[in-house]
Order: C-alpha cells, then structure tokens, then sequence
C-alpha cells in the first residue's frame, strides 16, 4: 500500500551515508515534509550501532526485507551507491508495487532500459533528478521546460572533483598530485579518486542526459572517456596565454549522422561562460532549436544539495500518487522507450587541437614537424617555443591546429611520436570551439 491509514505515505531509506542520513533527517524534521504527509518507516544501513545523528535507532535495519517488504512503504529511496546490490534492490521494490528515487547514476546508465521496463510494468515511478547534476534540476528542465525543443548540442561540467582540481592548478600553478591532495584533504575527492580523475563518473551522467535529450540508450561503453591525471601546470598556463582554460567537459552532439558523446579535458575560450565555472560548482548548458543556449549552473554534488533533488524527487511521486492518474506512462528514464539512432565514433569528430611536444631545440625541426601536419591534411594555427631546458637541448612547442579531424589527428600523434628530433609528445588537447559547427 502507498499510504497508511492517516493518508501518510510511508517512505522507506536504503543506505545512511552523508545523503542517505541527510535526507532521512529532512524527513523527520522538516515541517514540510510532515505537512506533506510523509513517514519515515525505516533505514537500511550495514551497522545498526553506528550512531546516525537525527535518525532514532528503532528506525534502522541491516535486513533489506524489512525495508522492501514492509507494505505501509509507498516510496523507497535507494542512496547505497554502487551497482550491485542497488540494482536488485530496486528491481525487487518496483516489482513489489513500490515507487522508487535514488541518485546512483552508475544503475540509472547501465540499466536505464531494464528499469523502465519494471517500473511501467508495475505501475510505479522511477526518478533520479540528483543523479547528475546533484541540486541542479537538470533533468526537469530538459524533460518538462525543453519538451518543446529538439536539442542539438548538450555541454557540461559536472564533476565537482575534477573542476576543483583543474581550478587550483589555474590558479595557483600547483602539480596535479598537490591539488589532488588537497581535493582529498577538503573532502572533494575520495581516497581512491579514479572515478573522478579518469572520468567515469561524468560519462555516466552524459550517458543519462542523452538518454533523456534523444530517446536513445547510450551504453557508458559508447562514450569516449579521456580523464584529467595527464593534464600538467604547464598546459593550464600555456592555455591562458592562448587564451583558453582547460576543463572537463561532458559534450554530446545530434544531427542527421548521429549522436556522439565524448568527456575529455578541452580548451575552452576564456570568453564563453563555461570558462568561468570553478571550483566545486557544476553547469549544464542545453542548446535547443527554439530557445536556443541554456545554461544552468549551481552545486552538483553535497549533502544538502543532493538531498534537494531527492527530496523534490519524492514530493513529485507524492503528487502523483494523490492525483491517482497512475505511472505506467511515464518516468525519468523516457517515456517512449529507446530509439534506434546510430552512435558515432570519435573518428569523425572535427575540432581543434592543442599539442604540446618536447622538441630538440635547433634549426630545421620545425620543419620536420610541420611536415607531418601537411602530409595527414591538418592546418597549423599557431606554434610557440616555451620553456627550455638547456642541459638536456630541449625546448617546449605548443602547436594548435584548425579544425581537423580526430582520426587524421592520431595518426599525425604517433608519426610526430616517432620522428628523431621529438623527445615526447607530452600532450594532446581538444579545443572546444564555440559557435563553429566544426567544434561539437
């Protein structure tokens, strides 16, 4: 049953971690919560004598059944992480009849399709706003306000971890091992921060958005991952003489070929607004036919933010619930199941290029160089001589490039890897390019 005898809808909490606890909390404490006629019914977590500050011990419970097959609870909300035993555990709550919110965009990217499928044969919602853009209603923007609109581009920063570390490189030259650590220090970053750092978790989250943006299931596996471990000081310094910041952008693309999805470090023009998103915070920006750019910027991550999406998650369900117009029509995931388009591959991207090679410094090399750009068809833009290093003959070049195509680009990085007077190709950039259709 969705609802006791006082009209209340029984909520039940599987995991009481930073949000887990933060929303549980909400739920008992918040006069809104309680005018809204919501009843905390129990709190799945994996040591009941842990003390969970705000939440009574008789609600907690290391026995799953007692939360999903306890009838008085109309609305589980799935806060453990991870993929497994999170997906079943969902599963088995919409097979039982109960509506579910959870934020793992891990569940939400590999098995979108399957719990749609079990959501609309039970009759039953499943909604998971803070599952990318934490506090900022991202997907009820692209899914309600941008209905109207057929999206062709989709941008965004959204890993705080990753955004905090570039910035401090930018700001204070620091290596990326100190700013990793400081991110660890602060909180931002976990003590094993690879899904951060090599980008996992932003493919999830575009994974979702495009999910959503075309109607079409896009495997994690189908978007291009490049993490930041290999950005140095050096790059976000020569970036800004170039004019540009570095950033890790999720982009996703539509038109007549195809979607492509890609989340890699880029240059960005230090002109544009992404540029200037720093620090922890997040931006999603949607470009649509009929109202053109959107962006939308706030807290991706964090207890209190997250548990506003969750929260808002769980008071939509409730509407829905007392309007009895039932679910089976609808849900996060896509209304109208998976469309067949094709997924492009990075190959056929065409963007600019910052390369940054450790060269010997005398006369004749840039030639060399240079030559390998002509025969693969890539026109140079740009190229400086940085930083020398006298005892070992070396000079730093920073080469930037017109548009050009990504697998003509490779190939141009392993011959320039292969020529005698390059010592290493130390590192190879994207340049995001604003308003040129050649850019997304």
């Amino acid at each position: 049953m969705s609802k006791d005898a006082n009209g209340s809808i029984g909520v039940g909490l599987l995991g009481a971690g930073v949000v887990g606890s933060e929303v549980g909390r909400a739920l008992l404490t918040q006069r809104e919560s309680k005018a809204r006629g919501f009843d905390l019914k129990g709190v799945l977590v994996r040591n009941t004598s842990a003390d969970r500050v705000g939440i009574p011990s008789r609600l907690l419970t290391d026995d799953v059944e007692e939360v999903l097959g306890d009838g008085e609870i109309g609305i589980v909300v799935e806060l453990m992480g991870g993929e497994e035993p999170a997906r079943s555990y969902i599963v088995a709550a919409m097979s039982s009849g109960k509506h579910v919110v959870t934020a793992n965009k891990e569940v939400i990217a590999k098995h979108g399709d399957e719990l749609m499928r079990v959501a609309r044969a039970n009759d039953v919602g499943l909604s998971y706003e803070a599952s990318v853009g934490g506090g900022i209603p991202v997907l009820a923007v692209l899914q309600d306000s941008l209905g109207a609109n057929r999206i062709d581009t989709i941008r965004a920063i959204i890993n705080g971890t990753t955004n905090y570390i570039l910035t401090s490189m930018d700001e204070s030259g620091a290596a990326f091992g100190d700013a990793l650590s400081q991110a660890q220090h602060l909180g931002y970053a976990e003590a094993d921060p690879t899904a951060d750092i090599e980008a996992h978790d932003p493919v999830f989250k575009l994974s979702i958005l495009s999910r959503l943006a075309w109607g079409v299931s896009v495997s994690p596996t189908q978007v291009y991952r490049s993490g930041i471990s290999n950005i140095g000081a050096k790059d976000l310094r020569y970036a800004r003489e170039l004019g540009f910041k570095i950033k890790l952008l999720a982009i996703a693309t539509s038109d007549d070929q195809g979607i492509r999805c890609r989340v890699h470090p880029a240059l960005v023009p230090m002109d544009v607004p992404m540029a200037n998103v720093n620090g922890v915070l997040n931006a999603v920006e949607f470009n649509g036919d009929l109202v053109g750019p959107l962006w939308l910027q706030g807290r991706g991550a964090g207890a209190g933010p997250t548990a506003s999406a969750v929260l808002g998650d769980v008071l939509r369900i409730a509407r829905q619930i007392r309007s009895g117009n039932g679910f089976a029509s609808g849900s996060q995931v896509g209304a109208d199941g998976p469309m067949r388009r094709e997924i492009l591959a990075m190959d056929g991207l065409e963007v600019g290029y910052y390369v940054r090679l450790s060269a010997v410094d005398r006369s004749g090399v840039l030639a060399k160089i240079a030559d390998v750009f002509g025969e693969s068809e890539i026109s140079i833009a740009s190229v400086i001589q940085k930083d020398s290093d006298d005892e070992r003959g070396l000079a730093d070049l920073v080469i930037t490039t017109h548009p050009s195509v990504e697998a003509r680009m490779q190939t141009a990085a392993e011959r320039l890897r292969d020529l005698d007077v390059v010592s290493s190709l130390d590192n190879l950039i994207r340049v995001e390019n604003y308003g040129s259709s050649t850019g997304t």
